[in-house]
């Protein structure tokens, strides 16, 4: 399904799920710390929409077992949440979440470290949260996939960063990925046009070494196929006349 341009009603829905997200998000990133497995923050995930009155977009979702996908250090997406896994000092943690309410889904992901991190890292997930934000400043109506695919390929570039290729953003609203897809590397002035009123996903995964990824054994976890690090961010944006609007911001 192409993303569609959404009737007042659905931004309206979009609106509050996007809220919900990232309160659920805010709350969940402050009980990260060492001796916490990815499994409970996933629960604590669960939980907490609950109480927002929001559903897990992802759970279920074409058989993920779990609300919240959770990825450490050179896991770039699609990490499993899992009692064993548990968080040490020093490591990059990606939580990657989904939310419908009244049958419109946001979706936005995070990264951050526990404890204290190496420099490096601090810088990666520094610049990859940049190069979402120089990717989301150049949407507007009429605004090509290929504008935002070279903004976030730039500043990852100058950085020199190895773009995940295999993994895209991409539409989002009636269902949880929808055309087009939005690379995080691109042209200027090439791909399809979006107009105003449309939702998206922009999600630049960068590593700090190579680009190339590889599937775990579990069918899920996609991580850097030389084991280097990898940060994550993603927000879902409306696309208005003249610019954005992040929807899952606090």
């Amino acid at each position: 399904m192409y993303t569609k341009v959404k009737t007042p009603n659905e931004i309206k829905g979009m609106r509050a799920s996007g809220r919900m997200l990232a309160t659920v998000l805010t709350q969940v990133k402050k009980q990260i710390e060492v001796g916490v497995s990815t499994k409970d923050l996933a629960d604590a995930a669960t939980k907490e929409l609950k109480a927002l009155g929001g559903t897990p977009a992802f759970l279920g979702y074409q058989g993920f077992p779990d609300s919240l996908c959770v990825s450490v250090n050179d896991e770039v997406v699609h990490g499993i949440p899992s009692r064993n896994n548990v968080l040490a000092s020093g490591d990059i943690v990606s939580m990657d979440f989904g939310v419908v309410y009244e049958d419109m889904i946001t979706d936005s992901a995070i990264s951050v470290i526990v404890g204290a991190g190496d420099e490096k890292d601090d810088v990666l997930l520094e610049v990859t949260k940049k190069s979402l934000h120089a990717g989301i400043a150049v949407v507007k109506d009429g605004v090509r996939v290929g504008d935002i695919a070279a903004a976030v390929q730039s500043v990852l570039d100058k950085a020199g960063y190895g773009i995940v290729r295999d993994l895209v953003g991409h539409g989002v609203g009636h269902h949880v990925h929808e055309d087009p897809n939005i690379p995080n590397y691109g042209k200027v002035g090439t791909g399809p046009s979006l107009e105003a009123g449309m939702t998206i996903a922009i999600e630049p995964m960068a590593t700090r070494g190579d680009f190339r990824v590889v599937v775990d054994s579990d069918g899920w976890t996609v991580k850097t196929a030389d084991g280097s690090r990898a940060g994550h961010f993603e927000h879902t944006v409306l696309i208005t006349k003249n610019g954005s609007e992040i929807l899952t911001a606090v």
